[in-house]
């Protein structure tokens, strides 16, 4: 079990950038895959991006491709969301976690964080 505190949410213009954090407890982030998820009210919470321990590989949701870049830093034992052209429908909370499988289903992650709000207006 690792423990997540997440910062960096706001609110932000339609076209605009914001750049999440996640940093994480313990002495093994490197083991860990991390993951972004996010939540808009009266929805399911969705898949929107993962990286390998090292930062070797990462895998995006297309609604997301091209726009949102997920990174870490294990020196720091942080991982990063950063988010540019943003549209109203990223609107969300948005969660990291960390799991020990290659794998974006919700199941597979052991630790998520609280949750910080990213609100994009028109």
């Amino acid at each position: 079990q690792v423990q997540l505190v997440e910062s960096g949410g706001g609110l932000v213009q339609a076209g605009g950038s914001l750049r999440l954090s996640c940093t994480a407890s313990g002495r093994t982030f490197s083991s860990y895959i991390m993951g972004w998820f996010r939540q808009a009210p009266g929805k399911e919470r969705e898949f929107v991006a993962i990286i390998t321990g090292s930062g070797g590989d990462t895998k995006y949701a297309n609604s997301v491709k091209g726009r949102f870049t997920i990174s870490r830093d294990n020196a720091k034992n942080t991982v990063y969301l950063q988010m540019n052209s943003l549209k109203p429908e990223d609107t969300a909370v948005y969660y990291c976690a960390a799991g020990v499988l290659w794998n974006m289903l919700p199941f597979n992650f052991r630790s998520w964080g609280q949750g910080t709000q990213v609100t994009v207006s028109s």
